[in-house]
This record gives C-alpha cells, sequence and structure tokens, in this order.
C-alpha cells in the first residue's frame, strides 16, 4: 500500500503501471464499488426559459455569435429536464448504482440571491426520489460552471461577495435534499472553471485577464470552504468534497527547467484546490511568496474560511501534460510555464485530439493520494473519451474504440485498487452525447447515442451495452481481453 510519505516519480509510476499487471484482471473492485455515469445541468437539461430559470453565464456566453461549433447553444441540449424519466430508464438499463448529475444554481435562485424557487427544488427532489427508488445513488454536484449572469454582472468569481452568495445555495440544497442525500460533489473542476473562464489563453466566457484568474481561485476556495462548512452544518454526517480536474505533468524535456516547470505546474494545476482546503494555505514554489496574498486579495481569516477536511477526493481524468520553462508565457507572476495537452507524437488519441494516456489515471491517483495524507476514500468522478460514431443502417452504434478507452482505463484503476489505492467509484463520462460546451454538438462522450436532428432520440451504444456488464459483474467480466461486440 502507499504510504503517505512515500514519494513515487512519475518515470517509476509510469514503468510500474505498464508492466505490473495482476494475474486476476478485474478481481480487486471491492463489494459496493459505485459504478456510476455522470452529466451536467447545461449540457443536458435545456428548457433554460421553463419554470422560472435564470440566466446563466453560459446562456448569455453560447449566444454571442461565432464562439461555440455551429453557433451551438444549450437551450434545448438532450432535453432531460422533460425526459429525465427516459433517462433514468436508460440508467437502469445501463445497471449501475450512481448517478452523478449537477444541479442548476440558476434553476434555484435565478438572479443568485434570494429566497430558492420552488419548481426548480420540486425538479431535483422528483429526480432524488426516482434514482433513489431504483436503488441508484444520486451524487449531485452543487456547480457544473452555470454560474447565475446576475452574480456574473455583480463581479463574477473575483467578487468575494460570491463566495458567500454560493454558500448560502448550498445550504438551500443541503436543506432540501439532505435527508436523502448523503454525499455531495461541491465544484467540479475549480480550475477549468476560473482557468477557463479568465486566463487569456482560453476563450470563455468572464474575460482574460490573469490576474482576475487569481482573484477568482481565491474566492472559489472560499466559496467551497464555506459551502462544505454550511452542509455539515445541516447534517454533519453529510459526505462532500470537490471533482478536481487533475493531469500527470511531464518535462517536455530532461533540462532542470522543464523538470522544475513541471512541478510548478503540477501544484498550480492540481494542488490550488485541493492544498487550501486541507492546509489553509496554497502550494509553495508557484507564487512569489511575497506577492501570493497580494495577488489574491488574501485577508485576515481566509486561512480558517478556504477550509475543508474533505471527506473524499473525487478526480476527474481525461490525459497528461508536457510543460516547458517559459518566462512570463502564462501571465501570472513566477508561474513560467508553457504547458501542452498530450504528447505530440501520440498515434492513440480521441476525435478530439486528446491523447489516451491510461496509465496516467495510476499515476496522478497515486500522487494526489499521497499528497493529501493518503487517507481518503478515491473517486473516479468522470473518464471517458469523444468518438463521434453515428448509428449504421441496421441502427446500432458500433463504438468499439470507446470500449478500448473505457477497458484500459478501468484496467489501471483495478491496478490501483490491488496495489492498494482506495478507490471507491468510477463514473464515466458521459451518459449522453450532449451539450460539449465550445464544440457545440461535435464531441460525443455517450455511453447513449443521441440524435440531435430527430426528436431526441436515444440509441443505447455497443459500449453502454459493454459497460453494462462490467458493472453487473462488478468488474469481472469484459476487462480481461479485447472490447468485446455489442449485443
Amino acid at each position: 500500500m502507499l504510504g503517505a510519505g512515500l514519494a513515487l516519480p512519475a518515470s517509476w509510476l509510469s514503468r510500474c503501471t505498464m508492466a505490473r499487471i495482476p494475474s486476476e484482471v478485474g478481481r480487486h473492485f471491492p463489494p459496493g464499488f459505485h459504478w456510476g455515469a455522470a452529466t451536467s445541468a447545461y449540457q443536458i437539461e435545456g428548457a433554460v426559459h421553463i419554470d422560472g430559470r435564470g440566466e446563466s453565464v453560459w446562456d448569455r456566453f453560447s449566444h454571442t455569435p461565432g464562439v461555440t461549433k455551429d453557433g451551438a447553444t444549450g437551450d434545448v441540449a438532450c432535453d432531460s429536464y422533460h425526459r429525465w424519466p427516459e433517462d433514468l430508464a436508460l440508467l437502469k438499463r445501463l445497471g449501475v448504482n450512481a448517478y452523478r448529475f449537477s444541479i442548476a444554481w440558476p434553476r434555484i435562485q435565478p438572479q443568485g440571491a434570494g429566497a430558492p424557487h420552488r419548481r426548480g427544488l420540486e425538479y431535483y427532489a422528483r429526480l432524488v426520489d426516482a434514482l433513489l427508488e431504483a436503488d441508484i445513488q444520486p451524487l449531485p454536484t452543487l456547480y457544473h460552471w452555470d454560474i447565475p449572469q446576475a452574480l456574473i454582472e455583480a463581479g463574477g468569481w473575483p467578487n468575494r461577495d460570491t463566495a458567500r452568495r454560493f454558500s448560502d445555495y448550498a445550504s438551500i440544497m443541503g436543506r432540501a435534499l439532505g435527508d436523502r442525500v448523503r454525499r455531495w460533489v461541491i465544484f467540479n473542476e475549480p480550475k477549468a472553471a476560473t482557468g477557463y473562464g479568465y486566463l487569456p489563453q482560453h476563450r470563455e466566457p468572464c474575460g482574460t485577464d490573469a490576474l482576475q484568474h487569481l482573484r477568482a481561485s481565491h474566492v472559489i476556495n472560499l466559496a467551497q470552504g464555506q459551502a462544505f462548512a454550511a452542509l455539515k452544518a445541516i447534517d454533519p454526517r453529510l459526505q462532500a468534497s470537490s471533482a478536481f480536474d487533475v493531469s500527470p505533468m511531464f518535462p517536455a524535456s530532461d533540462s532542470e527547467l522543464d523538470h522544475a516547470a513541471a512541478e510548478r505546474f503540477h501544484r498550480f494545476q492540481n494542488l490550488w484546490y485541493l492544498t487550501p482546503a486541507l492546509e489553509g494555505r496554497y502550494p509553495s514554489g508557484v507564487i512569489p511568496p511575497e506577492r501570493l496574498h497580494q495577488l489574491l486579495d488574501f485577508r485576515e481569516g481566509d486561512e480558517q474560511d478556504v477550509r475543508a477536511d474533505l471527506d473524499f477526493i473525487g478526480l476527474n481524468y481525461y490525459s497528461r501534460f508536457f510543460v516547458r520553462h517559459a518566462p512570463l508565457a502564462s501571465g501570472i507572476p513566477g508561474l513560467d510555464v508553457d504547458p501542452h495537452w498530450g504528447a505530440a507524437a501520440a498515434e492513440n488519441r480521441t476525435d478530439l485530439g486528446w491523447e489516451v494516456y491510461p496509465q496516467g489515471l495510476y499515476e496522478i491517483m497515486a500522487r494526489i493520494h499521497r499528497e493529501t495524507g493518503g487517507q481518503r476514500p478515491l473517486y473516479v468522478t468522470e473518464n471517458g473519451a469523444a468518438y463521434n460514431d453515428a448509428p449504421g443502417p441496421d441502427g446500432r452504434v458500433r463504438d468499439s474504440r470507446r470500449i478500448d478507452y473505457l477497458r484500459t482505463h478501468l484496467r489501471t484503476l483495478d491496478r490501483a485498487i490491488a496495489d492498494g489505492l482506495p478507490v471507491r467509484g468510477y463514473y464515466c463520462w458521459s451518459l449522453l452525447d450532449n451539450f460539449e460546451w465550445l464544440q457545440g454538438y461535435r464531441a460525443r462522450f455517450g455511453l447513449v447515442y443521441v440524435d440531435f436532428d430527430h426528436e431526441q432520440r436515444r440509441v443505447m451504444k455497443d459500449s453502454a451495452a459493454w459497460y453494462a456488464r462490467v458493472a453487473a459483474s462488478n468488474g469481472r467480466h469484459g476487462l480481461g481481453g479485447p472490447a468485446e461486440p455489442g449485443p
């Protein structure tokens, strides 16, 4: 078992995970393992003007000309707001025992403040009750990037008051559903919520100001700590964490400068929202300490307000980074990095061009487990791939590449569990093909094909049938050989 003080370099982990294959692949998933699928509100619900829902930042942003592929928006998406019983039936056919979804903040508080909207609460209560009746454990995410537009206009995440607004919203949801929902995700990918929102490398909702990004990152950490405290105040037995998007960081060369840059980027990308929660401080070695508090607008008492003794660690994993030393490239003082997503020469890529690197799941889980104290359970809260296979003449979607992708990552997860990592669940991204942010509807991550041109028709892909067999057998079937054909 990996001890809390044991340093395992990435090069060793890569050799280990590629070479060590247990004799009984798929035999290590513990009883009660959570086999799940994941979605998010803006990506599947649609119905953006229904039942009093307010405008979100993505409602406004996606309607900006030229922003998304084909001018796509989430106005309708998968229409899951109306078709959720059909989607629940798909979850039953998958045989999963867990479902991660997100709650649309603008459905609960259309302006990001004030009394909760009754119809919004009723919608999520119906969904939770139906999931529990089907023996599917709900894992709601409080925030998956759809902040109310009214709060953006009041300053957004760089505005410290947004943390208080968010903790109020967390209290509302905890009181409404806490008697039935025992485990919560506070933020989905806080790094992406602030990085894509404010860094100048990206064209996403909130502008292009690296210093605003730093302020936003601190306010989200304040919001995470305060929301965690709010949930515990309702019922200390509630469990909460966030879903952190993480990646192994590799130096772009053997130079000492690139090795140091990869380590800085690891701390900035993988630990920036974990270390404050667990230790009340930011990772060292990223921003010069004499400037850190000024750049973050860190105030007296913040070291306590960011604290959250997370009950588990949620990890979203897709691929790895290669990092080179590059002064001033990031726009953030002292960071001096130029990261690149995936290996340039990689041949195995998804239809989005992302490198398929399954052993990275082991590498980053092992490191995060060690650096967060080696005690908390781990959940893979997202993992999946965009492959744009369409139905054939017989209506069947033969997505064998997705089966291969999931199989190799679940084999890696099996090895991690065999080596002692306390992994308790896996949530495949995604249940449905959906609105994929800037990609619109061109990138299909779903286990279920959605025909957006023909009345939202749902078709279970071959990967769905394969994943159902894996889940039903608790990993004992489907992982040992090449991708099996579908039904």
